[in-house]
């Protein structure tokens, strides 16, 4: 990764490069059959544009995809839209990506990541919620940077389906309780997304000591997970060391809730990513 994120010598070229060699083999991914049985459910730490400067994270979230079937649909939940209540994007296929982010390099502007019209699965969502609560459509809304930067890495081709679907608040409670309601979407071959950051500091960096203070967090939450302790994840305020410090807000650590509410078994969660870039563990996961 540049040194600058903020000033990358070739801005997204790491991405370029991710594009130019897995391409082919993207176009070629064996799409889900129902012999495949259900699909997983994923949390991401999604990074921000310079994530695209990274090649092992692009090459790390590639190979993930790559692990799975291609998925007939998705459906992804973002750290970056709290709506309530809940609402989806446009379905689209020619609706513009959202650039919910500021003070980047230009060309950072103008990415594209074109995906099929998911107007049926769209519809499959909204079967999936709770019929008493309306469901919103912001039909000129496009993909936010917490669902388009990992989903460019992991299906480049942009051959799946992609419906998202906002937060209805940060209450962890609220997000277990939607990732149950998409649970059943996955039997039928769409892929459910929780993205997030395992840690969400940008104190860390303009203090790299603090460090170690956000590794005991994410040592903390790898173990809750492995065990499936959904009770002290959906209280990590108060049981997580250094919460405060990891994530000042909840937004990124919530979608993580969302995943294991979207799972047969939370306890049969397991890391797939682990390291650290920039003092924040990007730490993702998935579980059956």
């Amino acid at each position: 990764m540049s040194v600058d994120p903020f000033n990358p010598t070739r801005p997204a070229g790491a991405y370029d490069d991710l594009v130019a060699d897995v391409l082919p083999q993207a176009r070629e991914h064996r799409p889900w059959q129902p012999s495949d049985g259900t699909l997983p459910s994923l949390f991401i730490s999604h990074g921000a544009p310079p994530t695209l400067d990274d090649a092992q994270w692009l090459r790390d979230l590639f190979d993930w995809g790559q692990t799975l079937p291609k998925p007939r649909a998705i459906v992804i939940v973002s750290a970056h839209w709290e709506s309530a209540p809940p609402a989806i994007t446009a379905v689209n296929e020619d609706t513009p990506l959202y650039y919910d982010f500021g003070g980047f390099h230009p060309r950072y502007y103008t990415l594209k990541y074109p995906t099929p019209d998911a107007t049926d699965v769209a519809r499959q969502v909204a079967g999936a919620l709770d019929p008493t609560t309306p469901l919103h459509h912001w039909v000129d809304r496009g993909l936010d940077h917490g669902a388009f930067i990992p989903l460019m890495a992991m299906y480049p081709a942009g051959d799946v389906p992609v419906v998202q679907l906002s937060m209805p608040s940060l209450d962890p409670e609220a997000l277990l309780t939607l990732g149950k309601r998409l649970r059943r979407l996955r039997d039928d071959g769409i892929l459910v997304i929780g993205s997030g950051f395992m840690t969400h500091s940008f104190a860390v960096l303009r203090n790299p000591a603090l460090g170690t203070a956000l590794d005991e967090f994410d040592t903390w939450a790898a173990d809750a997970i492995t065990r499936g302790d959904i009770d002290s994840l959906v209280d990590f305020r108060a049981k997580a060391p250094a919460a405060r410090l990891a994530h000042p807000t909840a937004d990124h650590f919530v979608p993580l809730l969302l995943t294991l509410g979207a799972a047969d078994d939370p306890s049969s969660a397991v890391s797939v990513i682990d390291r650290t870039v920039l003092g924040n563990s990007i730490r993702s996961i998935q579980a059956a």
